[in-house]
């Protein structure tokens, strides 16, 4: 059913449980510990708990300042809106101005009944308690990210195959025809990844960091290389003439398009780099100015690449400092 995620399922049933648990102790606004549910689940555990304690301290703050004040002043509109003008700079000074809406629904359970007593205080405390113990309850289920993150970067790297087999294949052909689509895609998929790595680590309290976030960041540094790179491989591609190095390049990228992978291959692949550029200044100077342009966008090119695998590269450096 369309619009009925996993968050909706578990806001579903904590608050049926809130309700049903209120009204079996037999609580005033017994409805409210449902609202508080509602309120508090979120897309990820960290943010459910931020979300809670803003809500708990700034509606106990209401039930005592708003206890006080109409205890004092009495119960009429008008204090209630003195109350507000005088309790929102609180919040805001305390930073917890997120529990705004819960608080003022407290203090108006105060307003109503018009009478601030213990037991009245006590239920507030009880409904609020349930509410947030059973939002933590259900919020605690959370789905398994790593399958999507792991189809994720199979898919980009599968897109990346194919950006690398183009570019050999526009280094060999200038009337290749290609619109490039797959270089967006793999932004839109990085992206998208990410975020679900994100929401990964929100959802594990000991977990400071992501190897898959940072995966994701490197596909997402070498993403603007390749994209740097594609300007300069259609500038070859407006050039019929044919040289021996642009082959050469070509086998290089063909044979990195079969090895885009998680695995660490990048030292033999910059080795392969070095000497490319030494089999390249091995051939005879350029002839034509022609000739000579295509030469220095090939060593652009060859710069790039290799620039492209040192990011690779500090990626496993930077796993290994964490192991």
């Amino acid at each position: 059913m369309k619009g009925m995620g996993y968050r909706t399922i578990k806001t579903a049933i904590g608050a049926g449980l809130a309700i049903w648990l209120s009204s079996l102790l037999d609580l005033e606004f017994a409805t409210f510990s449902a609202i508080i549910v509602i309120m508090c689940i979120e897309k990820t555990k960290k943010k459910t708990l931020i979300t809670m304690k803003d809500k708990f301290f700034a509606s106990l703050l209401s039930l005592v300042i708003g206890a006080l004040f109409f205890e004092v002043l009495g119960y009429h509109p008008l204090v209630f809106t003195l109350f507000i003008l005088g309790f929102v700079p609180i919040l805001m000074k305390l930073k917890i101005q997120a529990g705004f809406v819960t608080s003022m629904v407290v203090v108006l359970h105060v307003y109503v009944v018009q009478n601030a007593n213990l037991s009245m205080f006590l239920n507030e405390l009880y409904i609020i308690s349930i509410g947030m113990g059973i939002a933590i309850l259900v919020n605690s289920f959370m789905p398994n990210f790593k399958q999507d993150i792991e189809k994720s970067k199979r898919i980009i790297e599968q897109k990346f195959e194919v950006i690398l087999l183009e570019f050999a294949a526009h280094l060999r052909d200038p009337y290749r025809n290609w619109d490039g689509k797959e270089i967006y895609e793999a932004e839109d998929l990085i992206n998208k990844g990410k975020s679900i790595a994100i929401q990964d680590v929100e959802n594990h309290f000991m977990r400071k960091q992501n190897k898959d976030y940072y995966y994701l960041e490197m596909r997402e540094d070498q993403l603007e290389l390749l994209k740097h790179m594609m300007r300069i491989i259609a500038v070859f591609s407006a050039v019929e003439l044919h040289v021996k190095q642009k082959e050469m390049f070509a086998e290089f990228l063909e044979s990195l398009s079969e090895n885009v992978h998680s695995g660490n291959t990048t030292d033999k692949f910059l080795d392969e780099l070095t000497e490319l550029q030494k089999e390249i200044r091995k051939t005879a100077l350029p002839q034509t100015r022609e000739e000579f342009e295509i030469r220095a966008n090939l060593f652009y090119l060859i710069f790039e690449m290799e620039n492209y695998l040192k990011i690779k590269k500090k990626l496993f450096a930077k796993r290994s400092q964490t192991l």
